[in-house]
């Protein structure tokens, strides 16, 4: 092999993160006509470099399947009062909230105000079904919140104000269908709420629908209030305030969500060792996601009001972190190697780690052969020449040999011990693979479309890539490999700041499964104590049900430092019960 032959133009960083970044690949969203370009583009690189599909695989991709978009199937609503008038609403006056389950329900109908219920926890106690009966009834609520609030009030309530949090709130109180009708005082008053696929990933084990207001005017309309009227006995934040129950009114509420699935993939290259030598772990893996926000439709968008559906090119989020491991794919390309390099480049990734994650479940390598991955997740903006190098809690070599690797680059270091990050380093410290990972730090183009390529700070970046690479190569000639820890969660005792719940459990964010999946557990965390482990399905906690993550973080609010709460969940099809005590964490 040549290791005198000069790097190939295709692999500057700057021209690769401006490609990657450009309006042509529409935001990368997972699933788009833009990312399968982008994948197109990056397999050109890797071809460049000699870089071939892993072993016994014909194609650089991996595909994997997700829920990529939700669609309103033909919502009705029929009205029923006790002279047996009949009104009937369908089309574009009624639409299916995207976590709503198809099917229908026919109950009571009951107004619960914004349908908010506020943990006694915060200090602040506000519950709009105080005063309700709403057991197998059809609850109408206001969207957002008390629109005359203020300061602290504001923030808390605001807190709880999710119709995810709403619904669930509903259902536990016995609920079985929920409205929605955006108030004259609100913003967007009167709209229907809009589908997104971000909040459609799990149902809520509730039939849910917003209306019009002109819909919501009708069914308060044999209670004397106009919605106007309605709205305004709630919008102080008086916590005494209480909903009633609509008289001789019976609603049938039939909802029917159409949830798309679509495949994304996976980038995944391989340079296979200079020679055949027998070596313990023979892959060493580096990976960056290649996906972002698309347009910004859905909860991941920080778009300011004038920024919305503009395209999200996503500079330093990650055609950074692409273009960092394509270099340091080039220059491992012509060394001498012991050990088989992957390149990897995460789709998914802004969804919940849905590619690393399908990466590690479905093996196409066995991941108890991979000695150790590096990360590269927005390495764009190096500041004051800060590289902070996270996770490396996961082995006790990665200090010391980063501090020796960094000696000619020359970074300022700072180090951060926790893998249980929001990257796909996440996924891979949950198949027990040592790994660490390289990040610049966040900025306020994050998740914008201003985050563009003129903003990168391309000498940086070739730096980080430089130290990625020789990390690398330094990891496939060694005879020894890492040594994989699982951290401990780092406990405040002492001290200020903030202190968290921390329950040690890790949510499979892919899954839709009807409780809460856990992908695994931390180490030494409250979970491992009391018996949890990868494969569970949390279907309760502290007499909460659990449907899904968001149940399940709501249920997180009601939980105590130091005090036991019961769990249930289910193993191998079998009902299980633990005690949980939380831990806080800042």
């Amino acid at each position: 092999m040549d290791t005198q032959s000069p790097e190939p133009v295709a692999l500057d960083t700057r021209l690769m993160v401006e490609t990657l970044a450009s309006d042509a690949f529409e935001g990368r969203l997972t699933g788009s006509n833009g990312i399968l370009r982008a994948a197109d583009y990056i397999i050109e690189q890797l071809t460049l470099i000699g870089s071939e599909p892993l072993p016994d695989r014909t194609d650089f991709r991996l595909p994997f399947e997700f829920t990529a978009g939700v669609s309103d199937g033909g919502t009705t609503l029929k009205v029923v009062t006790e002279s047996m008038q009949v009104a009937s609403y369908e089309g574009n006056v009624v639409r299916a909230l995207s976590f709503s389950e198809s099917d229908s329900v026919t109950g009571q109908l009951v107004f619960a105000g914004y349908g908010l219920s506020v943990p006694s926890t915060d200090g602040f106690s506000y519950d709009s079904y105080a005063t309700l009966d709403v057991t197998d009834k059809v609850v109408l609520v206001l969207r957002y919140f008390p629109e005359d609030t203020e300061g602290d009030l504001r923030g808390t309530l605001s807190r709880y104000s999710g119709l995810r949090y709403k619904a669930l709130a509903a259902r536990e109180r016995g609920a079985i269908g929920l409205l929605v009708v955006t108030g004259p005082r609100s913003p967007n008053a009167g709209t229907l709420v809009p589908m997104t696929f971000d909040t459609a990933l799990s149902g809520s084990r509730i039939v849910a629908a917003s209306v019009t207001g002109d819909v919501g005017e009708a069914l308060l309309a044999r209670t004397g209030r106009t919605l106007q009227e309605a709205q305004a006995s709630f919008d102080s934040g008086n916590p005494h305030a209480t909903g009633f129950v609509i008289p001789g009114t019976e609603v049938t509420l039939r909802a029917s969500v159409n949830r798309e699935q679509r495949f994304g993939h996976n980038v995944v290259g391989y340079l296979p060792p200079s020679d055949v030598i027998d070596v313990v772990k023979p892959y060493v893996m580096l990976g960056a996601h290649y996906d972002h926000l698309g347009l910004g439709i859905g909860g991941n968008s920080l778009a300011r009001d004038s920024e919305a559906g503009e395209i999200h090119n996503g500079a330093d989020d990650n055609a950074s972190g692409v273009a960092a491991v394509l270099a340091a794919g080039a220059k491992l390309a012509r060394t001498q190697r012991n050990r088989g390099v992957i390149l990897a480049f995460w789709s998914g990734e802004e969804l919940g780690l849905l590619g690393s994650a399908n990466f590690v479940q479905v093996e196409p390598i066995p991941m108890d052969q991979v000695s150790a991955y590096i990360n590269f997740d927005m390495v764009g903006r190096l500041t004051k020449n800060q590289l902070s190098v996270q996770a490396v809690g996961s082995s006790p070599i990665w200090k010391e040999l980063v501090v020796e690797l960094n000696e000619p680059f020359d970074f300022a270091l700072q180090f951060v011990e926790d893998p249980y990050l929001p990257t796909d380093v996440m996924s891979l410290n949950q198949a027990k693979v040592p790994s660490i990972a390289f990040f610049t730090g966040s900025h306020a183009d994050y998740h914008r479309p201003t985050d563009d390529a003129e903003k990168i700070n391309y000498a940086g970046l070739d730096r980080i890539s430089g130290l990625g690479a020789a990390l690398a190569a330094r990891l496939t000639n060694q005879v020894d490999v890492p040594e994989f820890v699982r951290v401990e969660p780092e406990v405040r005792q002492n001290g200020r700041g903030p202190i968290r719940i921390f329950t040690g459990t890790i949510p499979d964010y892919a899954s839709e499964v009807d409780g809460l999946l856990l992908s695994g557990v931390v180490g030494g965390g409250p979970a491992e104590a009391a018996g949890l482990r990868g494969g569970d399905v949390i279907v309760e906690l502290a007499a909460q049900t659990i449907a899904n993550i968001y149940d399940y973080t709501y249920a997180l609010d009601l939980l105590k430092v130091g005090e036991p709460v019961t769990v249930i969940f289910m193993r191998d099809g079998e009902r299980n019960e633990a005690q949980l005590t939380p831990e806080g964490r800042q």
